[in-house]
């Protein structure tokens, strides 16, 4: 399985809560829903479909997870919500027990072997292994070098501060930009692979 990163984030870097003002206060973030003046259901929906589409599973961490749970399942009856709420869900947490996992094909990976279960997801036959939110999730496999392809979806937007997927250790992580698409509103898909990766 590939594992493919996809994300909302600001010229300036920021991935914190793009969907709403609830989402993720943490630090005083006060920008919440940051991204849906510049989101476009051709560009920005399609890069979405057609990711959901090559997943055979997602993988969360626990807060993006609640935040899905909480959404998702009360959508059905629309294609996209149907594969969601299809697809097994991986949720990184050290916190949430299996009894609470109940959004359907959720499956616990208990926090501390998360990278050795991702590794061995990898090397499992299927389609590609999605990762939507999740920021520090995302910032920790970005670090142990697993994730095959980042789509970043940059908004046109300076937040001054928030949340980051990228590692800040001092290691040189060369990528390749496989393919750039512009929308009407400014936001730009940009799709990255290690270089030098297939």
């Amino acid at each position: 399985m590939r594992l493919v990163v996809s994300s909302f984030i600001s010229l300036d870097g920021v991935v914190q809560a793009p969907g709403g003002p609830e989402e993720d206060t943490d630090g005083g973030f006060a920008h919440g829903g940051w991204s849906h003046a510049y989101f476009d259901p051709e560009v920005v929906g399609g890069v979405f479909s057609e990711a959901l589409g090559r997943a055979d599973a997602l993988l969360f961490g626990r807060r993006t997870w609640q935040s899905m749970a909480a959404a998702w399942p009360e959508r059905a009856g629309d294609p996209f919500a149907d594969r969601m709420n299809s697809l097994p869900k991986y949720v990184v947490t050290g916190t949430l027990g299996d009894d609470e996992l109940t959004w359907g094909g959720s499956v616990r990976v208990p926090g501390d072997e998360a990278l050795d279960r991702i590794r061995a997801l990898r090397t499992a036959d299927g389609g590609d292994l999605l990762v939507m939110g999740s920021p520090t999730l995302v910032r920790a496999l970005l670090g142990a070098g697993l994730v095959d392809e980042l789509v970043l979806i940059r908004m046109p937007v300076l937040l001054g501060g928030g949340k980051s997927i990228f590692p800040e250790d001092g290691v040189l992580r060369p990528l390749e930009l496989v393919s750039a698409t512009t929308a009407r509103t400014g936001a730009q898909v940009c799709v990255h692979r290690a270089a030098g990766g297939a």
